[in-house]
């Protein structure tokens, strides 16, 4: 007993540490744009960095994960590992976007791979009736990631003066986990892949292009002229494409990365669209607010970080809700509520007010409140949208059920900020195209020049408030998406037996 829970907690350690490493970058960004020369107002260079990471990850997570089934937990975890150190030191080391860029997406594969796999583990050493309170907890580590990543981004920046800390302690913390791994993880394949040796390379390859292929499309150099580069339309074209002939493959195929033999596809599709869209909210809070904060507000990415704190507070506080709620309620209600508050938080802070350090709401800073009522929203769509999906397939299934939450969650956040970016960038050379900056010898410098930074400021205003508007939206296609969700003792008026051994349980 100890054994193996000593081995899964080396597991979600590991789970952790990708984890936060998807998310220590939003709060640098800044910081890492001035390191790397990149004029403030050409930030849409430093987007595949951003999208790298999160492309690697999502394509690489359920091929990986079925890998393990083959090769074993053990080995593929130490694999990816290495890789995982390799990419955060060409990451640290990187003085330009390209080579930046490649070493996010090698963290990204490697990252990718650690919660199937972690998940899978807990498949082998737990029996089937306490199996979901075991994976319930990896599935925390993933969470807390998107909580703890951003912060600890920060302050290992600020500890050490240097962004590039951030990647080079990776090193040694992947050197004690590979050697917590080798004693602690049962070495060799399953005992049942002889049942199950097949590998779907197909899938996991076409589901990658895909994917890549909406990113490329979607990635602008130049907004000056479109929203989409010349390649643009025909690259997202062919991705919808692929990703077309994806379903029709793990439709037909006989190795598949997610069975749904047996499986209510509306309910589950409805839910994994809950996910996807919470997770593309997700990702524009955590970009653009500390976005908001450094080029709005005038904050160091200390401060920036500190003024996300509210909704990072919020988003476990209102999860560890959800979970409770569901369990009384069922898990619909606290869905479409979650999604419902988050929209109108997202609206709430498409209105901030140029002054806003100094707007608020009665004795209630506006700033504090809406970012509190935002995070609330999407944390109260977390454990229910897990809960709902491990109830809709077999508990054989469990661990690639739940990657294919985060698989979901990290596609709305890689798409969301991938589409956002695009077209906010785009808004914001199309707003400042007749604008000049003054000269210095120019008569009335200094006036010209306060007016010139001031129309650059309403620009910028003009793009956020646009963005938290289609986010908004997406959470209230998000909310929609929810009410078609209906767990089996809603239907049947009865809660099943799965459901009465969590709740005892």
């Amino acid at each position: 007993m100890a054994d193996r829970r000593i081995a899964i907690g080396v597991g979600g350690a590991v789970v952790l540490l990708a984890a936060l490493d998807a998310y220590v970058i939003t709060t640098i960004l800044v910081t890492v744009v001035q390191d790397l020369g990149i004029p403030i107002n050409r930030l849409e260079r430093i987007t595949p960095v951003l999208t790298g990471f999160l492309l690697g990850y999502v394509a690489a997570m359920p091929l990986l994960g079925q890998l393990s089934d083959r090769f074993g937990r053990r080995a593929v975890l130490q694999v990816c590992l290495l890789f995982f150190a390799v990419g955060s030191a060409i990451t640290a080391f990187a003085h330009g976007v390209p080579l930046l860029t490649t070493g996010r997406v090698v963290q990204g594969i490697a990252g990718g791979a650690l919660l199937p796999v972690t998940m899978a583990l807990a498949g082998d050493l737990w029996e089937e009736r306490k199996r979901p309170v075991v994976l319930g907890t990896v599935g925390a580590a993933q969470e807390l990631g998107s909580v703890l990543g951003p912060l600890y981004g920060v302050a290992v920046a600020a500890a050490f003066d240097d962004w590039r800390w951030i990647f080079w302690i990776n090193l040694p913390l992947t050197a004690v986990a590979m050697v917590a791994i080798h004693f602690t993880v049962p070495g060799g394949g399953r005992e049942r892949a002889a049942e199950r040796p097949g590998v779907d390379v197909v899938g996991g390859v076409l589901l990658a292009l895909g994917l890549g292929l909406l990113v490329g499309g979607l990635y602008n150099p130049e907004p000056e002229e479109s929203a989409l580069p010349p390649w643009g339309l025909p690259a997202v074209g062919a991705g919808v494409v692929v990703l077309v002939l994806f379903v029709l493959w793990e439709a037909r195929a006989r190795t598949r990365l997610l069975d749904l033999t047996g499986v209510r596809r509306g309910p589950l599709f409805a839910t994994l669209g809950v996910s996807l869209l919470s997770g593309a909210a997700l990702m524009v809070t955590l970009v653009d607010v500390v976005l908001v904060a450094q080029t709005l507000l005038e904050k160091d990415s200390v401060d920036g970080a500190l003024m996300l704190t509210r909704f990072l507070v919020a988003l476990p506080v209102a999860a560890v809700a959800g979970g409770f709620v569901a369990r009384r309620v069922g898990d619909r209600r606290p869905m479409v509520a979650g999604m419902a508050v988050s929209a109108v938080g997202f609206l709430l802070i498409s209105g901030w007010p140029a002054d806003l350090e100094n707007a608020s709401y009665g004795p209630i800073p506006r700033m504090d409140a809406d970012l509190i009522v935002t995070g609330l929203g999407l944390g109260l769509v977390i454990a229910p949208v897990s809960s709902a999906v491990l109830r809709f397939v077999p508990a054989a299934q469990h661990g690639v059920a739940s990657a294919a939450v985060v698989v979901a969650r990290m596609m709305g956040m890689l798409l969301g900020i991938s589409a956002l970016s695009a077209w906010g960038f785009y808004r914001f050379r199309s707003l400042t195209a007749d604008l000049q900056m003054p000269l210095p010898f120019d008569e009335g410098f200094k006036e010209k020049l306060a007016a010139y930074q001031e129309a650059l400021k309403e620009a910028l205003r003009t793009q956020y408030q646009e963005m938290f508007w289609v986010t908004a939206a997406l959470c209230v296609i998000g909310a929609l998406l929810a009410l078609m969700v209906t767990s089996r003792e809603e239907a049947s008026g009865t809660p099943d037996s799965s459901q009465e051994e969590l709740l005892t349980h």
